[in-house]
């Protein structure tokens, strides 16, 4: 049972995906510190409100004499800052790695050399034993000469 939910902890992909939930936790606080005030402000002075939230509210009477709010504004600063989000990580992350990629992919057609792949314990121990059957044919022909 441990040694189950062991392997599944280190497994590259869960402390990738850690990383990932950590750094987007980071990357949304200055997304949203970007949205609140900077887009904020420019788009609340068009509709001369102090930020999103207030611009753009409809107020519809409920029937029991209170008053409704739906907040247009609030809304398009949710859709602001999604494309800004992507905006980012398409342009920060996505087309670098892609660029990267697309290099990776010539040099491979120009026919450079891929980085050798680091020798493993079989190989080496393969190389080992090898080495030891000629070692013991040499000295097998040289008993019989």
């Amino acid at each position: 049972m441990l040694k189950g939910f062991r392997e599944f902890i280190l497994r590259g992909n869960v402390i990738d995906l850690a990383v990932a939930v950590v750094i987007g936790a980071a990357f949304t606080a200055v997304v949203n510190s970007i949205v609140t005030n900077i887009f904020n402000p420019l788009i609340g002075a068009l509709f001369r409100a102090d930020s999103l939230d207030s611009a753009m509210v409809l107020r519809i009477p409920a029937t029991d004499g209170a008053v409704a709010e739906v907040r247009f504004g609030a809304v398009i600063g949710a859709i602001l800052t999604f494309l800004i989000v992507a905006a980012v990580v398409y342009f920060v992350f996505v087309m670098p790695m892609n660029l990267l990629k697309e290099h990776a992919e010539a040099r491979r057609k120009a026919g450079e050399p891929k980085p050798e792949d680091p020798e493993t314990e079989l190989t080496l121990l393969s190389e080992i034993r090898d080495l030891l059957a000629a070692e013991r044919a040499e000295a097998g022909a040289r008993r019989s000469d």
